[in-house]
């Protein structure tokens, strides 16, 4: 069984992406993918030095996250063009990574972790079911800022970009919804639905 797994930032998906993984699924982490790929002598750095100069590049040669965000989310809509074309670069060197991943695996369940699974309009087709992890968006905002140290400015302008929570509710056959729950209860939900699942 093939899962596509998503939400928005500060949603808990990560949480939720080891509970599967503790049940024994395969978990593939498109995000993890991403950041091995910008890494110093990640497959991808060569195409971003070319395509946006050596200011996206931080001293030891990876991707300047801090950089590219600011370039990407600083002003919505006004610079969406630099996430395309960092996108063209990283998607299809992604997407074969997780081909591969997931070709290897022996596991019944693989468990795709993506947070841009709505957005993309790609995944529906290529898992059997998607699971959205959801909650209010001033506590993805809370969770974001005590995680990451970012300012509410700069979150709100990464969550502006990212899908609608009815967006991304409409594309699911399962939503967990994360909010004023322990650990302990949030990886019951999952158990129970994986039971339900498989």
């Amino acid at each position: 069984m093939k899962i596509g797994l998503t939400g928005g930032i500060g949603s808990g998906k990560s949480t939720v992406a080891r509970c599967w993984a503790e049940l024994g699924a395969c978990l593939i982490d498109t995000d993890a993918i991403a950041r091995s790929l910008t890494l110093a002598q990640g497959a991808a750095m060569p195409a971003i030095a070319k395509e946006f100069g050596p200011q996206a590049l931080d001293e030891n040669g990876a991707l300047d996250r801090a950089w590219m965000r600011q370039q990407a989310f600083a002003a919505p809509g006004a610079n969406s063009d630099v996430k395309r074309r960092l996108e063209a670069i990283l998607h299809p060197l992604i997407g074969a990574l997780t081909q591969e991943q997931a070709m290897a695996s022996t596991a019944a369940v693989i468990v795709f972790d993506v947070p841009l699974l709505v957005e993309s309009g790609r995944w529906r087709q290529r898992v059997d079911k998607v699971l959205v992890v959801d909650c209010e968006p001033e506590t993805q905002i809370a969770r974001v800022i005590a995680r990451n140290a970012w300012t509410r400015e700069a979150t709100l302008a990464v969550l502006q970009q990212q899908a609608s929570r009815s967006q991304r509710r409409a594309c699911a056959d399962a939503v967990l919804y994360n909010e004023a729950v322990t650990p302990d209860e949030l990886k019951q939900q999952v158990l129970t639905l994986a039971r339900h699942w498989t």
